[in-house]
């Protein structure tokens, strides 16, 4: 199946100038929500996904690349989604396709996204970066507080924690935790600690 995903900000935005040439076309998918919401937790996306994970989209298209992603490495993480799928992607705005017409990899557009990707790769590490300073400033007024040594965290309190509740409801929803640590930028082992913390206290 084609399909061509659109996504604006507000229901008030018009979506007709990211939907031009609709023709061929087994579905049009328009997200009216804002683009810090993940692609799949999206009214849209998450349809998007149950056909992904049927297996019934081979080429999907957006009219620019950030249509799928909260931010950079986001876009890049989905991108990679779809690409190890075999999923053919088509932005038109900028030109670019992870897959030409015959199936091959077209190499100008992983040369773009390369590029890309070493740009959020140095984002990141410069927030990074920006938090250790935060981090280290604070120690030197007196004023950081980090856990205790020697004191444990309740299993409700981690549980009740907002990304460990993102984590239990994305597990509940049959996502994989290949999946579920792309989209939330965590280990294998949080998630794991998660479903483990989660089967223990239903036991209770």
């Amino acid at each position: 199946m084609k399909v061509l995903y659109s996504r604006v900000s507000t229901a008030e935005q018009n979506e007709e100038r990211q939907l031009q040439n609709t023709e061929g076309f087994d579905y049009v998918f328009v997200d009216k929500c804002s683009g810090s919401i993940p692609l799949f937790d999206r009214p849209k996306g998450s349809q998007i996904k149950e056909m992904l994970d049927n297996k019934q989209v081979k080429h999907i298209e957006i009219h620019s690349i950030d249509r799928i992603g909260r931010n950079t490495v986001d876009v890049l993480q989905n991108w990679q989604y779809f690409t190890e799928l075999g999923v053919r992607v088509v932005c038109r705005n900028p030109n670019l396709t992870n897959f030409k017409a015959d199936g091959s990899p077209d190499e100008v557009s992983a040369m773009i996204i390369s590029i890309l990707s070493i740009m959020a790769s140095y984002e990141k590490s410069q927030i990074r970066q920006r938090q250790l300073e935060g981090v280290a400033l604070a120690k030197q007024r007196g004023v950081y507080r980090g856990r205790k040594v020697n004191t444990t965290e309740s299993k409700d309190k981690f549980i009740l924690k907002p990304r460990n509740q993102k984590i239990l409801h994305y597990l509940n929803s049959g996502y994989t935790f290949d999946e579920i640590s792309k989209i939330l930028k965590c280990s294998y082992s949080t998630i794991h600690k998660v479903k483990k913390v989660n089967t223990e206290l239903s036991l209770n």
